[in-house]
């Protein structure tokens, strides 16, 4: 299926945070997974690693990405591109919301901790 209807993509949230499946194996893509992601004002980050390289296209408001040892400022129109097996994470230090749209290879997971690598649900 080529085109998928925005009214249909599922979403997930976690604390602060709603994430929105685009594309994946489960709504059609064979090779990547594509969601939006939305953290709301004062939403910490959580470190975590992933396994294939995962980049990040802001839509709307600021956010810190901390990958590995450098911290960086994330504005509209900003990509951040994560490499793989390197601690991340995104926090929403900001007043407004923060959007952007992300994309990992199929098959990527995150690892949080010394936990198993898992595929979030949006990526399935």
């Amino acid at each position: 299926m080529p085109v998928l209807n925005p009214f249909d993509s599922p979403t997930f949230s976690l604390p602060g945070v709603t994430f929105t499946g685009l594309a994946s194996p489960s709504r059609g893509s064979l090779e990547t997974s594509l969601w939006r992601v939305r953290l709301a004002p004062g939403t910490p980050g959580l470190p975590h690693r992933v396994t294939r390289e995962e980049i990040f296209l802001v839509t709307a408001g600021t956010a810190k990405a901390t990958v590995g040892d450098e911290s960086h400022r994330l504005t509209e129109g900003c990509t951040l591109i994560v490499p793989p097996n390197v601690d991340f994470s995104l926090a929403n230090d900001g007043l407004d919301p923060f959007e952007a749209i992300a994309l990992i290879p199929v098959g990527g997971a995150a690892i949080a901790g010394d936990g198993a690598p898992f595929t979030p649900p949006w990526a399935l």
